[in-house]
């Protein structure tokens, strides 16, 4: 079987490296799918969930809250601050953290604090539905 090599890496760790028949994530412009032997790319991705489909049929879900992708005929490469596997992913955890922001942003004074909370907002929204997702599909 056609396989293509996959990192995924937050600041803190590798979240996984292994081979892979498929990878699907959140690139600027849309969804990307990537198979063995793509054409070698450089993009920004949006916070989203990493679905990768491994050579035995199961898979790999993980939650990046935005990075680089670096795609290479052979290699994928996935960088991001932060990373979680489907299986530590919190729903209540992040909406608390949603809600937290959300109160923080009625208090923001300058623009550059809102802009940041609203990043926030959206990264933890981003993360709930990947959570959600995550859970439903088990």
């Amino acid at each position: 079987m056609n396989t293509i090599h996959v990192d995924v890496v937050s600041a803190e760790e590798s979240i996984f490296s292994g081979e892979a028949v498929f990878v699907a994530l959140p690139g600027e412009a849309g969804e990307l799918g990537i198979k063995p032997r793509h054409t070698p790319l450089i993009t920004r991705i949006k916070p989203g969930s990493v679905r990768i489909q491994k050579a035995d049929g199961s898979e790999e879900f993980v939650f990046v809250a935005g990075g680089i992708l670096e795609v290479q005929p052979n290699c994928v490469t996935v960088l991001s601050d932060t990373a979680i596997r489907g299986k530590d992913l919190d729903e209540e955890k992040a909406n608390a953290a949603k809600a937290a922001a959300e109160e923080a942003l009625k208090n923001a004074k300058s623009e550059i604090d809102i802009a940041k909370i609203q990043s926030e907002i959206a990264i933890m929204a981003a993360e709930i539905a990947a959570a959600r997702k995550f859970l439903h599909k088990k």
